[in-house]
C-alpha cells in the first residue's frame, strides 16, 4: 500500500466529517464500500502487478479514513497499487475541494456575556464547557477565569483597532491640565507588579525612590517561572538576592530537558532524535515566593507598591510625568507623579499598543496550561525530567500545538500548551480555545484522568514577539517614559518569554536607566536605547515565523513538525554546549551559518517551505537582519577585545563631562557583549569590567 493523500480537517466533529464522506461525497468511478472510519473505492483498472506473495492480480483500490486527535480531524488516503490508476488524480482532487469548501478554517471569538445575570461559569459553558467546568475545580478559579475572558478581550480589541489605538500618553498641551507638587514624588513609577517588581527592587536598592503600581493583588501569578542556574546568577551579580535567598526560590531543579517533536508523517531522513538541554530553563521558581521576596526587598529599600489599582493615563511634560490611576477597591481615583514611567504591563499594555500601532507585535503565542499539585498515576512521569518542547501530533485547525513540561515542589507538575501565532484581526489567536484544547487533549500528551487532578492554578497569557529588522524599528520608550519585558516585545522566538529576556538583560537595562536617570537624560532618544535588542535574535525570527500556519492557508499537517525536526536534529548532533548556547541565544555569526547551511544541505525543501510561509515581504525583511547580523559580528570583532577596557579607564573623566556620549557608548559595549557564546567565568568577568551602579540623589536631598 502507499500513501497517496494527508489532510488535516479544521473541526473537531469528526463525526460530521465522516458522515459527509460516507453519504455526500461522490468520487466519479469505481465502486464505494462503506467502511467503520471511511469507504474503500474499488477500480477495475488493473495496476496491481503479479508477484510471488500475490500470484493473483488484485483490483486497485483506494482505501479513505479519518481519525481525531488534538480535537481536530486528520483524513489519509491509501492506494493498492503499485502506481497511480486512471482519474486517481481527479479523485483526490475533488476529495480534496469538497472538503475544503465544506470545512474551511473558522476563527471563533468569545461571545458577549452579562455577569449581573450569571456567573462566569454559566456564561461560558455553553461555548467553552471543560474551560468552565475545571476552572470551578481550581482555587480562585472565578476570578482567574474572568482575568482569561478580560485579557482575551483586550488582546482583541488592540489587535482589531491597531490603527487607532486608545490614547493613554498625553504630551504637554495634549491632556488635561493637572495640578501636583512642584518636584516629582518618585524617581520611577512602575505600571504592572510581576515583571515591574524585579526591576524595581533592584534600582530601588540603587538609592531611587519607586512606586510600583499592580491591577491585581499583588503577588498573585497566572504563570510560573523557570530559568538557569547561570542566567539567575546575574540577580546575585546585582545583588538583588543572596546565594542562600536564591536556594529559598528555588521549587525544583531538574536533570535534564527533554525537546521532541512529533515524526511519524516525517520522511526518515528528516526524523528527529530527542535533544537534551539539561541546562535550559531546569530551575523551576516558586513565582508567588520570588514576587514577595522582591516585593520586600523594595519596601526595605523606601519602595512602595499600590496593589488593585488600575492604571488610566499618563500626563507628561519637560520636568516630570503625572500618572492617574484608580483604586479599584474603593473606586478613587488619584494622581501622582514622577520623573519617569516604566512600562511592565505586558501584552496588555495599551502603552505599547498606542506607541507601536500597527507594529506593536508581529506575533504572540497564545500560552495556557495549569499548575497541578498531583493526580497522575505513578510512571506517568519522573519529576527529574522536564519537557522544554514537544509536540505528539501535526497541525490542528491553523496551528501547531506544543507542550511544556517543567517539575515543582514535590508532586507539583506546571504544563503549557502553546502555539506559535501571526496577529491578524480576523484570527487574534484565543486563549478560551486553547483552553478547551488543553483540558481535551491533555490525556493524549500525558496519561491521566483530568478529573482525578488536582488544580493548584491556571497559568496563562499572551506572550509577544516582534520581528525586528534594526535596533530602532520599535519603539520601547518616549519623553519619561521606557518599556521592559513583555510590553517591550524583544525577547526570543525561541523558549524565553519577557521573564527570561528581563533577567539575563537586568544588569544591562539596569546600568543603562541608572546613567540615564542620573544625568536626567530622559528624552525619547536617550531612553529608545535602553532595550534588550540582540542581533542574534532578529535573524531568528525567521524561524518562529516558520512555526506558524498562515491565517486561511492550509499547509500539509506534517510540514511544521518537519522543519522543527529537521533543525533540532542539528542541533542534537552538537556538542551540548552549541545546543544550550543557541537556545539561550548566544551563539555568533559563524556558528549560526554553519547550522543553516547544514540544515539547507539536509532538506533542499526548507528554503521553499520558508518562502511559502514567509513571502517576499519578509523574506526581504529578514535579507536586511541578516546583513546587520553580519555588520554587529564585525563590530564584535573590531571592538569586543578592547572597548570594555577602554570605558572602564575613561569612565571617571567622560561620563561627568559628556553623559549622553557615555549613555551612548555604554549601549554600544552592551550590545556587543551580549549574545556572545561564553563560560560562566567569561560572563561575571565581562559584568565586573565597568563600574555602572552609583548612588543617586533625588530633587527631595
Amino acid at each position: 500500500m502507499r500513501e497517496i493523500l494527508y489532510l488535516e480537517i479544521p473541526t473537531p466533529d469528526t463525526a460530521t466529517v465522516l458522515c459527509w464522506l460516507q453519504n455526500k461525497f461522490q468520487p466519479g468511478t469505481g465502486e464505494k464500500v462503506l467502511t467503520p472510519s471511511g469507504f474503500r473505492l474499488r477500480t477495475s483498472d488493473p495496476t496491481t502487478t503479479v508477484s510471488a506473495s500475490f500470484p493473483e492480480k488484485l483490483a486497485s483500490e483506494l482505501s479513505v479514513f479519518v481519525w481525531s486527535v488534538q480535537r481536530t480531524t486528520y483524513l489519509k488516503a491509501f492506494r493498492w497499487a503499485d502506481r497511480p490508476f486512471s482519474d486517481e488524480g481527479q479523485i483526490l482532487k475533488r476529495l480534496t475541494t469538497g472538503i475544503r469548501s465544506r470545512f474551511p478554517h473558522e476563527y471563533p471569538k468569545p461571545k458577549a456575556i452579562d455577569l449581573s445575570s450569571s456567573t462566569i461559569f454559566e456564561a461560558l459553558a455553553p461555548y467553552y464547557p471543560l474551560t468552565a467546568k475545571y476552572f470551578q475545580k481550581m482555587p480562585n478559579g472565578e476570578s482567574d477565569l474572568k482575568r482569561v475572558y478580560w485579557w482575551e478581550q483586550r488582546w482583541r480589541e488592540g489587535v482589531r483597532n491597531p490603527q487607532q489605538p486608545f490614547q493613554v500618553i498625553f504630551s504637554q498641551g495634549q491632556g488635561e491640565n493637572f495640578t501636583t507638587s512642584p518636584f516629582p514624588q518618585y524617581d520611577l513609577i512602575y505600571i504592572g507588579g510581576a515583571l515591574g517588581v524585579i526591576h524595581a527592587a533592584v534600582m530601588a536598592r540603587l538609592g531611587y525612590k519607586v512606586l510600583l503600581v499592580e491591577r491585581l493583588q499583588f503577588g498573585r501569578m497566572n504563570r510560573e517561572w523557570n530559568i538557569s542556574r547561570d542566567e539567575i546568577q546575574s540577580l546575585i551579580n546585582l545583588g538583588l538576592l543572596t546565594p542562600a535567598e536564591v536556594e529559598t526560590i528555588i521549587a525544583r531543579e531538574y536533570k535534564d530537558g527533554f525537546n521532541k517533536f512529533f515524526d511519524a508523517n516525517n520522511p526518515p531522513k528528516l526524523k528527529a532524535p530527542i535533544l537534551h538541554t539539561p541546562t535550559v530553563l531546569n530551575v523551576a521558581l516558586d513565582s508567588e515566593k520570588w514576587l514577595r521576596l522582591c516585593g520586600e526587598k523594595l519596601r526595605a529599600a523606601g519602595g512602595e507598591i499600590w496593589e488593585q489599582t488600575e492604571f488610566l493615563r499618563a500626563d507628561l511634560d519637560n520636568s516630570q510625568v503625572v500618572v492617574s490611576v484608580k483604586d479599584l477597591v474603593g473606586g478613587i481615583c488619584k494622581q501622582v507623579s514622577g520623573r519617569l514611567l516604566v512600562d511592565a504591563m505586558g501584552t496588555a499594555s495599551p502603552i505599547a499598543w498606542q506607541l507601536n500601532g500597527v507594529r506593536a507585535f508581529d506575533s504572540v503565542c497564545p500560552t495556557v496550561g495549569a499548575a497541578v499539585e498531583s493526580g497522575f498515576e505513578p510512571g506517568v512521569w519522573d519529576s527529574q525530567y522536564g519537557d522544554v518542547l514537544y509536540s505528539h501530533g501535526d497541525i490542528s485547525r491553523g496551528r501547531q500545538l506544543i507542550w511544556e513540561l517543567f517539575p515543582g515542589a514535590g508532586e507539583e507538575l506546571t504544563i503549557y500548551l502553546f502555539h506559535y501565532h501571526q496577529v491578524k484581526p480576523e484570527n487574534p489567536g484565543s486563549l478560551l480555545e486553547m483552553y478547551e484544547d488543553f483540558f481535551a487533549i491533555l490525556p493524549e500528551y500525558r496519561r491521566c484522568d483530568v478529573d482525578k487532578l488536582v488544580w493548584k492554578k491556571p497559568t496563562f497569557g499572551y506572550i509577544p514577539g516582534h520581528f525586528s529588522t534594526s535596533s530602532r524599528d520599535r519603539t520601547v520608550a518616549f519623553d519619561r517614559l521606557v518599556a521592559i519585558g513583555d510590553a517591550a516585545s524583544l525577547q526570543s522566538p525561541l523558549v524565553f518569554t519577557g521573564f527570561g529576556s528581563l533577567v539575563r538583560n537586568l544588569d544591562r537595562l539596569t546600568a543603562l536607566l541608572d546613567v540615564a536617570l542620573k544625568h536626567d537624560l530622559l528624552s525619547f532618544r536617550h531612553l529608545n536605547q535602553i532595550r534588550a535588542y540582540q542581533s542574534n535574535i532578529s535573524v531568528t525570527w525567521m524561524f518562529s515565523k516558520g512555526m506558524m500556519v498562515p491565517t486561511g492557508k492550509f499547509l500539509p499537517p506534517q510540514r511544521i513538525n518537519t522543519m522543527l525536526n529537521n533543525f533540532f536534529g542539528l542541533l542534537a548532533d552538537e556538542p551540548p554546549e552549541v545546543a544550550e548556547n543557541f537556545i539561550k541565544d548566544r551563539f555568533d555569526w559563524l556558528t549560526f551559518n554553519r547550522l543553516a547551511l547544514k540544515a539547507a544541505r539536509k532538506n533542499p525543501a526548507l528554503l521553499l517551505w520558508i518562502w511559502e510561509l514567509a513571502g517576499a515581504k519578509d523574506l526581504i525583511r529578514w535579507t536586511g537582519n541578516y546583513v546587520n547580523f553580519g555588520r554587529h559580528a564585525l563590530a564584535v570583532a573590531l571592538l569586543g577585545g578592547w572597548l570594555p577596557r577602554f570605558l572602564k579607564r575613561i569612565q571617571s573623566w567622560l561620563e561627568p563631562r559628556y553623559p549622553a556620549l557615555w549613555l551612548q557608548l555604554l549601549t554600544i559595549n552592551y550590545a556587543i557583549a551580549t549574545g556572545r557564546p561564553r563560560s560562566q567565568a567569561q560572563l561575571l568577568k565581562s559584568q565586573e569590567s565597568i563600574v555602572i551602579h552609583s548612588r543617586v540623589h533625588s530633587p527631595e536631598s
